[in-house]
């Protein structure tokens, strides 16, 4: 199928339009062409050269990320900024980013993902932007421990060896379970509003130590990188089930 119609497609299923006037990522397709016959689809969490290169090398007709080349805008395509979007020129890949509507996606996103991981139920959105989510919580199934909960998502998340953090000022015992992957702590107090047992997210800020010690909620920190590669490799599935032959292309950052 054509780029666009491919484009169109996610944009509908992500509900990209809704998070637009609250991402400072434009969504969709961020770089060129359009009109690019689409047969082989590779899907990465980062837009960079390593990743457009290893999607040329992969025989991709169109290259779709979480985090794009765009934050905000653009005043001048020079230097290091023209290089990274080299590969794109020179073998004619398009680029379609999802930031934020991939993460807030209750189905498909980065939150339900870890959240699937989890096994949470009685699920519901969570980590209000706007009148949109980023995130999503839930109730384990079975509680964790502290440890029990770290120890699994050190086995199974993809953070390039550098394991989990925790900063365990929360019960010991783990039954509400709040999320929003990425750098997420800005929602602490909205967890602790929530009645979460802990706070599951990607990367941590200094004051978060302090403020989730005075709150008395468990903050467990995967990283960056390893919370969010769960809704780029749903995308990958959604596209093989629209036909398309699709590759995840793996780039940890350990951050």
């Amino acid at each position: 199928m054509l780029c666009a119609e491919l484009a169109a497609r996610f944009d509908e299923e992500l509900r990209t339009d809704a998070y637009a006037d609250l991402d400072a990522s434009p969504n969709g397709l961020q770089v060129g062409p359009a009109d690019r016959e689409v047969e082989r689809v590779a899907f990465a969490v980062d837009a960079a050269a390593a990743t457009a290169e290893a999607a040329v090398e992969a025989g991709a007709d169109l290259l779709v990320t979480h985090h794009g080349y765009v934050f905000g805008s653009v005043e001048r395509v020079t230097g290091r900024f023209h290089d990274r979007l080299e590969p794109h020129y020179a073998n004619d890949l398009p680029l379609y980013v999802s930031h934020l509507p991939l993460d807030g996606h209750q189905d498909l996103g980065n939150a339900a993902g870890l959240a699937n991981l989890l096994d949470l139920t009685d699920r519901a959105p969570f980590g209000e932007m706007g009148p949109e989510v980023v995130g999503q919580r839930g109730t384990a199934v079975d509680p964790y421990t502290v440890d029990e909960l770290v120890d699994l998502l050190d086995a199974e998340l993809d953070h390039g060896g550098e394991g989990v953090q925790v900063l365990d000022f929360g019960p010991e015992e783990v039954e509400e379970v709040a999320i929003v992957t990425g750098s997420g702590v800005d929602w602490l107090d909205e967890a602790v509003a929530a009645g979460a047992d802990a706070l599951v997210t990607g990367e941590g800020k200094q004051q978060v130590y302090h403020e989730a010690r005075e709150a008395g909620i468990n903050v467990i920190l995967g990283g960056h990188y390893a919370t969010e590669t769960f809704g780029i490799e749903a995308l990958a599935d959604l596209a093989a089930a629209w036909g398309l032959d699709t590759t995840v292309l793996d780039h940890p950052t350990g951050l």
